[in-house]
């Protein structure tokens, strides 16, 4: 026997499918396939959200040394606004990269809920729903790999 794929909810072999606890026979599947849902405006909001709370010490760094380039000020003044500018700039970096890594993992996971349905002799059934777009994928594969001709006997 050959195991493509196991976590805790889904275990995909050489000889059946488990997955939320209904064992399948690959026998069973006559056809497997797999659909999109609608995008989540909400995760798209958020990354927007993330970008937006990186960008905006960078904004306000970038006007305070605009401004202190531009006024007539004093030697001391335009100094305090560029150095005050700079430091609110660099102040964001350590930030920046744990808002990025929270992006990449958004994108990871995806937007949309991916499905697998499959074909039986009693008719469709849903196998799989999850928002995660990386383990939709393993998943998606390994049934792809189960059902290979060249691996049923």
């Amino acid at each position: 026997m050959t195991t493509y794929y196991r976590d805790p909810e889904v275990s995909i072999s050489s000889t059946g499918v488990r997955i939320n606890g209904r064992d399948l026979r690959l026998d069973d599947l006559i056809q497997v396939w797999h659909t999109r849902g609608r995008r989540s405006w909400g995760t798209i909001a958020g990354r927007g959200a993330v970008g937006f709370a990186i960008l905006t010490p960078l904004v306000i760094g970038l006007l305070a040394v605009a401004v202190a380039l531009v006024i007539d000020a004093s030697t001391s003044t335009t100094i305090a606004l560029i150095g005050g500018g700079v430091l609110v700039g660099l102040g964001v970096v350590p930030l920046a990269d744990v808002l990025l890594e929270r992006v990449d993992r958004s994108y990871d996971r995806g937007s949309r809920v991916r499905e697998i349905w499959a074909r039986t002799p009693t008719g469709d059934l849903l196998l799989l729903s999850t928002p995660d777009a990386a383990r939709f994928g393993r998943i998606y594969r390994a049934l792809q790999r189960a059902l290979e001709p060249a691996t049923r006997r």
